[in-house]
């Protein structure tokens, strides 16, 4: 990991190099997630509640899963642009470096003007909060931490599952969009407004339920008598990362060099 946090320092300082294009994009990035909260609002100032769901409830799972995307974007967004790597034929270099190759695509790129976008997350979590009637325990705060860590772990395995597809097709697949700006936007809303089909692929395949309904029940006090199982749902989502693991090894081993 300290391999991992020297990237982190120079690609930072490298960055840092043009100042006023990193903070206007930082505030840019702060912006773009405006529109769509403004769109949940008025949504719910049209029809005040949706099967149930109040609109701070509804804020608070918008900001765990916009935080949880802003982490992931910042921190792994090298699986994101790893199709160039295998197109020029860099990834060979890191092939024959003595170190992991998940921390060296890791380390190739990060977007600090995320915590742009992250810090609107923060702001949307306190102000929903704030209005919630919640009866706050140690369980329940470390619950809430949880599903942002299981949300990171998840859309950081869905980068490296579309990186992994580039060891096949050369280049990025959009599909994959689906499933990570895609997937963030379901996942703005808790999963039980969708049909039973979605509710269940977004549980037991790629788990969101993980994140942004299963423990928003437990911390809303709705989930009767299983506390116990919708607290540990974020282990779920954190556990996903390790298929995408297994998946990348096996793409590492089908490498073929683009000869470039």
């Amino acid at each position: 990991m300290r391999l991992y946090f020297k990237y982190l320092l120079i690609l930072f300082k490298s960055q840092m190099q043009y100042r006023a294009s990193f903070w206007l994009l930082t505030i840019g990035q702060f912006f773009i997630p405006f529109s769509m909260f403004a769109g949940l609002y008025f949504l719910f100032e049209r029809f005040g509640q949706i099967k149930g769901w109040d609109f701070f409830e509804v804020a608070l799972c918008f900001a765990v899963i916009h935080m949880a995307f802003a982490i992931s974007e910042c921190f792994a967004r090298g699986f994101d642009a790893f199709s160039s790597l295998v197109a020029g034929g860099d990834f060979d270099r890191l092939l024959v470096r003595p170190r992991s190759t998940i921390i060296q695509v890791l380390g190739s790129k990060f977007e600090f003007t995320r915590f742009g976008r992250m810090l609107q997350s923060v702001i949307v979590l306190v102000w929903s909060l704030r209005h919630l009637s919640i009866d706050w325990s140690v369980m329940k705060a470390i619950t809430l931490i949880l599903m942002i860590v299981s949300g990171v772990f998840i859309f950081t395995g869905i980068f490296m599952l579309a990186a992994t597809m580039c060891f096949w097709t050369i280049q990025g697949l959009e599909v994959a969009n689906i499933f990570t700006d895609g997937g963030r936007e379901m996942a703005q809303y808790p999963l039980s407004i969708y049909p039973k089909w979605v509710t269940r692929f977004f549980t037991f395949v790629i788990p969101f339920g993980s994140v942004n309904y299963l423990p928003l029940l437990y911390i809303l006090g709705k989930s009767g008598g299983n506390a116990f199982l919708y607290m540990l749902a974020p282990i779920a989502g954190i556990a996903f990362i390790l298929p995408c693991f297994l998946i990348w090894q096996i793409g590492v081993r089908h490498y073929r060099s683009t000869g470039s």
